[in-house]
């Protein structure tokens, strides 16, 4: 996936600079990764979805003080995560489930540790 993730550098370096957010860091791997899960485990739109809204799941969380920006990712990232997977065991043995984690939260996955 080096390759991949060559290719794209420049691209999000342009749009981290478009968006005035050049600071912010970016783990491809991360976010590719987490696509692939989405992907293969829901259906292929659901890649660009679920990053989006880990996106602004994390960016709710940090903009509101209820975690540091990078804390805020990995949580928001695993609980999409967590949830892909679930879905493609419960699409494989045919259960259905609720959605949601059943915790209350910050929307990150974290109950308000920061």
């Amino acid at each position: 996936m080096a390759g991949a993730e060559e290719m794209l550098e420049p691209f999000v370096a342009e749009l981290l600079a478009a968006l005035e957010i050049e600071d912010t860091p970016v783990d491809l791997e991360a976010v590719l990764g987490l696509a692939g899960v989405a992907a293969h485990s829901v259906i292929r739109p659901a890649a660009p979805v679920t990053t989006f809204i880990v996106g602004y799941a994390a960016g709710l969380a940090a903009a509101t003080g209820q975690a540091a920006p990078a804390v805020a990712m990995r949580a928001a990232s695993r609980v999409a995560d967590e949830v892909a997977r679930r879905h493609a065991t419960e699409e494989a043995t045919g259960a259905t489930g609720a959605v949601g984690n059943g915790s209350a939260g910050n929307g990150t996955g974290e109950t308000g540790q920061a």
